[in-house]
């Protein structure tokens, strides 16, 4: 894509990452032309795109404890590090609590009745700083525990729980129950997300079950990487996922696949913009209009074309043009409505 050069807040992603990897972000250690980047991106919310979300992810690479107190703690500092960019949500990783520590009790015995002690801690972070996070660890309700993803508001409070549907059977062993079959949708103030938990990738049907319930972005936090799993599930379901690790990179994952950002050796977290105002297109009927759609809007919509799939997408990249405004304006079909009504075309005419 065309880097624009209104986006304040991508631009100063792309030119600092390289420094923030290298720990410039120390609080004491600021350097002149990074302090000036950080003006631009404090001043520049209001300037973001309107349904521009900032997401971040958070792993454990190279973060080693051994206590579950000192492993919260390292959490939370490392969690200021993406506070300059104004994060709207941040992820951290599956079970991150106790993950890789050895000589905890027994996973029934350390579980959390929600809200306790580890989720009012980052729920005083949400609230502190304005953002959504996604809290994972072992919850208990009853007789039962869980391996579960908190969501906590940008006011602290928890709105949501995801327990993990699919948990290994070394996890069941341990104590860990299966959660309920059908995950929920999360509403939030720049959308709908939806969370599943590392293991529940190999189960399509539960990342199609969100697709069809209205969410947007998926957010995995994970022991493992996923690696290419991800990127087709990203692919099939049109929607953004964003992947948070023990230690393999975390990952932004745009709606056609592509991975958009990642995080390395170098830096430990990625913090970057996810844009909800975007929409597949199938080129069938249609992809005579981009031509016409490109010379109207220029740069105020990004459109990129998908040559073997006979794919378009199209992105709003100025807050004057929404893509709803240029479907309505073109009359097109997205992907999935075209391939909903093929479908009950194919139905109709189908022998019974």
């Amino acid at each position: 894509m065309k880097e624009k050069k209104y986006i304040n807040r991508r631009s100063f992603l792309q030119k600092t990452t390289v420094g923030l990897g290298l720990g410039i972000i120390g609080k004491s250690s600021f350097s002149s032309v990074f302090e000036e980047s950080l003006k631009n991106v404090k001043s520049s919310r209001g300037s973001r795109l309107p349904r521009e979300v900032w997401a971040a992810s958070i792993t454990l690479y190279n973060l080693r404890n051994n206590t579950q107190e000192e492993r919260i703690e390292r959490m939370l500092k490392r969690m200021e590090e993406v506070v300059p960019f104004q994060p709207d949500i941040i992820c951290l990783t599956e079970i991150f609590p106790d993950a890789m520590i050895s000589g905890l009790p027994p996973i029934p015995e350390r579980a959390e009745i929600i809200p306790g002690p580890i989720v009012r801690r980052f729920a005083e972070f949400a609230k502190t700083n304005s953002c959504y996070v996604i809290c994972p660890l072992h919850t208990k309700k009853g007789d039962y525990v869980y391996n579960t993803a908190v969501l906590i508001s940008r006011d602290g409070n928890v709105v949501g729980e995801y327990h993990k549907i699919h948990p290994t059977e070394s996890e069941m062993r341990g104590g860990v129950t299966p959660g309920p079959v059908n995950p929920p949708v999360f509403k939030t103030d720049f959308g709908k997300i939806g969370i599943l938990i590392c293991f529940d990738a190999n189960w399509p049907d539960k990342w199609r079950f969100l697709k069809d319930s209205g969410a947007e972005i998926i957010f995995w936090p994970s022991a493992f990487a996923g690696g290419r799993m991800l990127n087709s599930l990203a692919w099939n379901n049109n929607y953004y996922i964003v992947s948070c690790t023990w230690r393999a990179p975390a990952r932004i994952i745009d709606i056609t696949g592509d991975e958009l950002f990642t995080s390395g050796r170098l830096q430990s977290w990625v913090c970057a913009p996810i844009n909800l105002d975007k929409e597949v297109f199938h080129w069938d009927y249609q992809g005579g209009k981009v031509k016409a759609i490109q010379e109207k809007y220029a740069e105020k919509v990004d459109v990129k074309i998908y040559h073997p799939e006979g794919w378009f997408t199209l992105e709003s990249r100025s807050p004057d043009v929404a893509v709803a405004q240029v479907i309505e304006e073109f009359e097109l079909v997205t992907y999935d409505s075209y391939i909903k009504r093929a479908t009950e075309k194919q139905n109709r005419k189908r022998p019974e």
